[in-house]
């Protein structure tokens, strides 16, 4: 260490503490001191001073005293240091330098610490550079630039100012803080592996960007696909291809994903949902598991650190050139995947961050901004509405903006194609010290908000609506919040924005199962749920519909468990929802009879077969397509293991016929015309049946649900689900000329459930229908459902 601060060269506007060789009398017997206090972590920047002091003493008892070193003379300063410019945010490149901008309102000074990796690991700061407020701020907006090698450097900022919790006030001149417009953090490369010392939050800092770091689009352009014709994949990156069975040469990984898109294209898969990719700690939950003999993670990521950085330790490459290797491949996931017809959506988390609630660590917002950047109760206590300790304060003016760079960043810089917005009610919602003048220019008379009121015209989601860049990309609305707003339907929408329509998986599971009065709700889910989008101007594509996602059963275990079992989290099954609305199908777990085993698998066919006649947007989640279980596992948040790796071996099993049936079902969704319309449907396409054609049954008894659907391309369609635990025969729609033959039938095995042109035995297989067809019937079993299509009536079964 002596040698270390002896060999440190004198940085511009760099104030070295005040030491007194009278303090290091005190110290311990043989101790040496180099003149600088001990802080968890080090400064090792230059101190003009050009004397050390150190402790010595003989050994014999006597007095320590006090000797004078004389320094070497400093080096030449490695930067050259000038005012900067206010924007833009973050660290820029250019003009031979890069310019560093950050905003902190209620600062009293704030210094840029720039730090080699070795030094990171080593937990000291390589140089600092103390700001002048007179010439490196500009109104809240603390910067400076800098000319010099910065190689193998990153950065990060130090703030001081009051420290004062019951006013809103963090600030620690100890702590390094990642600057919110950093474009990758750089920390552990490893995924899992603990820090320096065993450390679950060992130092970050941030990627000091150069206009050498490029990447080769080769020519890529937005896909922009009608939202009305996307099939959406909710998938994790680490989950994916973590497992030993996908055989990926990166597990893991973005470019394991990669590897996989072919997979998805065969699914017939044209968006993926990307569960959090920006950056997060999978170690914030990380702690001995007995239940399994593991450790918990963060591993659904919903926690993060910062919002312009991809999450690093899902490249190959981990902090590899200080974390341009992650960009970059993230930005070749996007590339890839739209050269194959697939468009990227990402989850993004902007209700709560990693900070948690007072109790919690010191990264970024907290340490910059807190009372700006949280939405704080008049003592200074954290709201709760994202049931994760703190509450983005989404709607103030500079957060707000934070959020809208950084959206932009990702469809400008990254290419993708859209957000899904985490309990995005929480964005509607006023923040704190909420002012009308200060938002709209003038009062509202009447108002009486308090902070977290719900706003009907909320500021954030006015300026996403309305941006050039971000109003033509896709945006989805967790439409609800933990702190009880629930918006499916009522979400503030522009005419522009989705929703995760949570309505259309309840009443879908409902009705499925043959829960009693469910049989309206669902004909309505069918239509693109006009009950809930029609009068407020939007689409039915502005439903993303869904029954299982990654929160909740996966559609194996919606089937096959009443109730959680979630042991497995350490909770004593105390976490998750209680309430599924799951059917087990006549016995608890999957040990069971083969009948209920059939049940089970007519009843996975039947919710996969709703999705995809359904009007609006068909969403699954990872792994649904082959049958994946968690063990009934609800909540399966903190277990990077096989509870949530996709497994490929279980997909390509015999057994997964049920794969077959989605990518053929997916295809006929893509062919049809009417099945993805821009417009909700009419008398003129439609007409509802009930066992007898044109006699539809509403009643709360009701169980079956028939319509026929006019199709330009496949002509007409029949389609009926009988929700009954009854077997019923019912009465087709006469059309002279024309016969009905069949295409989907969940009550039949696999491969007759879905009859294709090269199926072989198809001729027999039709056969076996042709009596009751001929008189204008078909039979179905209990809890069963189908597609007939319409055809010319000149076949003849030989």
């Amino acid at each position: 260490m002596e040698t270390q601060f002896l060999h440190n060269f004198t940085i511009p506007n760099y104030r070295s503490p005040k030491f007194s060789s009278k303090k290091y009398l005190r110290r311990r017997k043989s101790e040496p001191n180099v003149g600088i206090t001990s802080k968890p972590f080090e400064n090792t920047g230059t101190n003009p001073n050009p004397y050390i002091t150190l402790s010595t003493a003989s050994g014999r008892g006597d007095a320590e005293t006090a000797v004078v070193v004389e320094k070497p003379p400093p080096r030449p300063p490695s930067f050259e240091v000038f005012s900067g410019n206010p924007m833009p945010f973050g660290a820029t490149p250019g003009d031979g330098g890069v310019n560093f901008s950050v905003v902190s309102s209620n600062a009293s000074s704030a210094t840029l610490c720039l730090i080699t990796l070795s030094d990171l690991q080593e937990k000291r700061v390589t140089e600092q550079i103390a700001l002048n407020p007179l010439t490196n701020k500009t109104g809240d907006v603390w910067h400076v630039f800098l000319k010099g090698d910065f190689e193998d450097m990153v950065y990060a900022y130090r703030f001081d100012g009051s420290f004062s919790p019951e006013d809103g006030l963090y600030f620690e001149s100890s702590k390094l803080l990642i600057d919110p417009y950093a474009k990758a953090v750089v920390s552990r490369g490893e995924y899992g592996a603990l820090g320096t010392g065993d450390e679950c939050w060992p130092q970050m800092a941030c990627l000091v960007p150069s206009n050498t770091d490029e990447f080769d689009w080769e020519g890529d352009l937005p896909l922009k696909f009608p939202q009305r014709d996307l099939f959406m994949y909710e998938m994790h990156v680490r989950g994916f291809t973590r497992h030993e069975s996908s055989n990926s040469k990166y597990p893991g990984t973005y470019l394991g994903v990669v590897e996989k898109l072919d997979y998805l294209k065969k699914l017939g898969v044209n968006c993926i949902e990307l569960m959090p990719c920006h950056e997060f700690n999978e170690l914030e939950y990380y702690s001995y598991n007995p239940v399994l003999g593991d450790y918990k993670m963060n591993f659904w990521g919903y926690s993060t650190i910062n919002y312009f950085s991809p999450m690093a330790r899902y490249s190959s490459k981990g902090i590899g050139n200080c974390g341009i290797g992650a960009v970059n491949e993230f930005k070749y996931l996007v590339r890839e995947a739209h050269k194959r017809g697939i468009e990227v959506i990402m989850d993004v988390v902007f209700n709560h961050t990693a900070e948690g609630n007072e109790n919690g660590p010191i990264l970024s917002f907290r340490g910059l901004d807190n009372s700006v950047f949280y939405m704080l109760a008049p003592k200074g206590e954290y709201y709760n509405y994202s049931g994760c300790g703190n509450t983005f304060n989404c709607n103030h003016p500079i957060v707000r903006q934070f959020i809208v760079d950084s959206l932009r960043y990702w469809v400008t810089e990254m290419h993708v194609d859209g957000f899904r917005f985490d309990l995005a009610s929480i964005m509607t919602r006023s923040s704190s010290l909420w002012d009308a003048v200060n938002v709209y220019g003038s009062a509202i008379e009447g108002e009486t908000f308090t902070t977290g009121t719900p706003l009907g015209s909320p500021p954030l989601v006015d300026m996403i609506s309305n941006d050039p860049i971000l109003r033509g990309v896709k945006l989805i609305a967790e439409a609800w919040d933990c702190g009880g707003l629930y918006q499916v339907g009522m979400f503030p929408h522009w005419s522009i924005w989705s929703e995760w329509n949570g309505k259309y998986r309840d009443t879908v599971r409902q009705f499925i199962k043959g829960t009693d009065g469910f049989s309206g709700a669902f004909a309505e889910c069918l239509c693109g749920s006009p009950n809930l989008y029609k009068e407020g101007g939007r689409k039915p594509w502005n439903s993303i519909n869904f029954v299982c996602a990654h929160d909740g059963f996966t559609l194996a275990d919606l089937v096959t468990y009443n109730n959680k079992h979630n042991l497995a989290n350490g909770e004593e099954n105390k976490d998750g929802e209680d309430h599924n609305n799951s059917w087990n199908c006549g016995q608890e777990g999957e040990f069971a009879s083969t009948s209920v085993k059939k049940l089970r698998r007519r009843q996975m066919r039947n919710f996969f077969l709703c999705l995809m006649v359904s009007q609006g947007v068909p969403m699954i989640y990872m792994g649904d397509e082959y049958g994946h279980t968690k063990g009934g596992n609800n909540n399966t948040y903190c277990h990077d293991n096989f509870i949530n790796y996709f497994r490929w071996d279980k997909m390509e099993e015999a057994s997964s016929d049920f794969f077959r049936f989605c990518c053929l079902l997916s295809k006929f969704r893509h062919e049809c015309e009417s099945l993805g319309l821009n417009d909700f449907l009419t008398a003129e396409r439609l007409q509802w049946h009930g066992y007898a054609p044109g006699i539809p049954d509403w009643s709360d008894t009701s169980r079956f649900v028939a319509f026929t659907l006019r199709d330009s391309v496949k002509g007409e369609l029949y389609i009926a689900f009988n929700a009954s635990h009854v077997a019923v025969t019912v009465a087709l729609p006469e059309r002279p000329g024309y016969r009905w033959d069949p295409l989907v039938d969940t009550g039949k095995p696999a491969p007759f459930d879905f009859i294709t042109d090269d199926l072989p035995d198809r001729q027999v297989a039709i056969r076996q229908y042709a009596h009751f067809l001929d008189n204008n019937l078909y039979p179905m079993i209990s809890y069963s459902s189908i597609i007939l299509s319409l055809s010319p009536d000149n076949t003849t079964y030989s």
